[in-house]
């Protein structure tokens, strides 16, 4: 239930944000954060699930309840927006900030930065919108409790990660705090500020697995993903078909609405020729939003390819394109990734502004919160044979990205893992929210840190309860789940 916001802002005097974000206390108590149960009209999981469903594409429907029951954290990462109705039923501290929308454990990565610098940050903010802070930090947390369920961690070592993650963005916070503006505003998570930092808490063994990670995510480069996703044919360069997963443009056999570009379709008078105006309709729309130095960087390339592609769990069924552009020649590529935004989960329950532009939503959050964004990243909206606009975004695809593997990590790398993950959500939180007032809200002492580590028990119950409905559901033939 969120308050309504104060006439309060970032350029106060110190003196009263650290009053308005002690007295938030007054509207929920630290403690209070402890406790979650249903509220008593809850809605049904697997309808929140089938209403987010009857806006994708229903051939991949089944595709994305096959996903999300593999595991309860598989479920958890494509229940977002049930945990969205739980947190907005759930009273609320009014400290706003950008929110990921959908801060678990996996959104945290290693990115490249334009400067060609390995970064930690967040990745994924499909779901973001303004909103309390602590729905993120609730999200994460809870996270953690189910990764480590699922690797046959005690209670103990479930909780310790937890409260490693709430006290790292808890110490991290206040340090904002005290920070000038534009320090906070440049902060970033280097990963060679990571190693140094956590040096003296790693053993040999997780220092060398963080080596590891650290030259995959370098070796991780757009011309591997060239390599890995194109094929030479008679035309030169283009997307191999890797169906169901991957599907060219020209493999399809039917328009679909929403398409940013034609399929062959000659039997309804779509040729190559209507497939390349309007791919580059598409590029057109998206190349306006992007600022001017970036729009002629992007002249310098031409399109020649695109497919449909499959990804992520939460995100399957939403329509999502490869585009292959060419520069010099078949050796100068630039894979772009447009993907299509929806409403975030969390719209429903900020009672926030509504955007005109889903993927303009999605850009706006992720600058805010990132350190530094990809200079591709742009939106536009593409009109389908329905005449019904959809709008992405765009990205490259793949541009130094390492991911953790939290089924891989012992009980002190899973702890050292989520003390970086909670300081890099506060410094996320930070650029956009108010620091002094977070910072003054929780405290120097650690009675937040103990409270969500209760709620992220509590969230993790919920969560198998239901992943188990989701499951009863297929099983009873309600809904469908059929893998790749």
């Amino acid at each position: 239930m969120m308050t309504a916001p104060s006439a309060l802002t970032v350029a106060s005097p110190v003196a009263d944000r650290v009053a308005y974000g002690r007295n938030a206390r007054t509207r929920v108590p630290r403690s209070g954060h402890a406790e979650f149960a249903p509220a008593p009209r809850r809605p049904d999981v697997v309808e929140v699930l089938e209403r987010q469903s009857a806006t994708r594409l229903p051939e991949l429907v089944p595709v994305r309840y096959a996903r999300m029951l593999e595991s309860p954290f598989r479920f958890y990462r494509g229940a977002a927006a049930v945990m969205a109705a739980d947190l907005g039923a759930l009273p609320d501290t009014g400290l706003r900030v950008q929110l990921c929308g959908d801060a678990h454990l996996l959104n945290f990565r290693l990115l490249a930065s334009p400067e060609r610098r390995l970064v930690f940050d967040l990745n994924d903010f499909d779901e973001t919108f303004p909103g309390p802070f602590e729905w993120d930090v609730k999200r994460l947390a809870a996270s953690f409790v189910i990764a480590a369920r699922a690797n046959g961690f005690p209670a103990a070592e479930q909780d310790g990660a937890v409260r490693a993650c709430v006290r790292a963005y808890r110490e991290r916070m206040r340090e904002f705090a005290g920070a000038r503006v534009l320090d906070v505003w440049y902060a970033q998570d280097s990963a060679d500020r990571m190693r140094e930092l956590l040096a003296s808490s790693m053993g040999r063994a997780a220092r060398r697995r963080t080596a590891e990670a650290t030259a995959r995510a370098r070796s991780r480069t757009h011309v591997e993903a060239y390599a890995k996703l194109t094929r030479l044919t008679s035309a030169g360069r283009r997307i191999a078909a890797d169906p169901p997963l991957i599907v060219p443009l020209r493999d399809l056999r039917e328009l679909r609405d929403g398409l940013p570009a034609g399929g062959n379709g000659e039997h309804r008078g779509y040729g190559a020729e209507a497939e390349d105006k309007e791919l580059r309709t598409v590029l057109e729309g998206y190349a306006r939003s992007l600022p001017a130095d970036r729009r002629h960087l992007l002249r310098h390339y031409r399109p020649v390819d695109a497919a449909r592609k499959v990804v992520g769990v939460g995100s399957v069924g939403t329509r999502c394109w490869i585009l292959l552009l060419l520069g010099r020649d078949d050796d100068d590529p630039l894979l772009l990734q447009a993907k299509e935004a929806q409403e975030s989960v969390l719209a429903a329950h900020t009672g926030g502004e509504r955007y005109d532009n889903q993927g303009r939503r999605v850009v706006t959050g992720q600058r805010l919160m990132q350190t530094t964004s990809d200079i591709f990243l742009g939106w536009t909206r593409v009109v389908g044979l329905d005449g019904r606009g959809r709008d992405f975004y765009v990205r490259q695809l793949r541009d130094w990205k390492g991911i953790a593997r939290p089924d891989t990590m012992d009980p002190d790398l899973l702890r050292l893992f989520a003390q970086v993950c909670g300081a890099s959500l506060a410094r996320a939180h930070a650029r956009s929210g108010d620091p002094v007032a977070i910072a003054a809200y929780l405290g120097r002492g650690d009675r937040f840190d103990r409270a969500l580590t209760r709620f992220a028990q509590a969230y993790a119950d919920q969560n198998d309860r239901d992943f188990a409905a989701l499951r009863e559901a297929v099983r009873t033939g309600r809904v469908e789940a059929a893998g790749l």
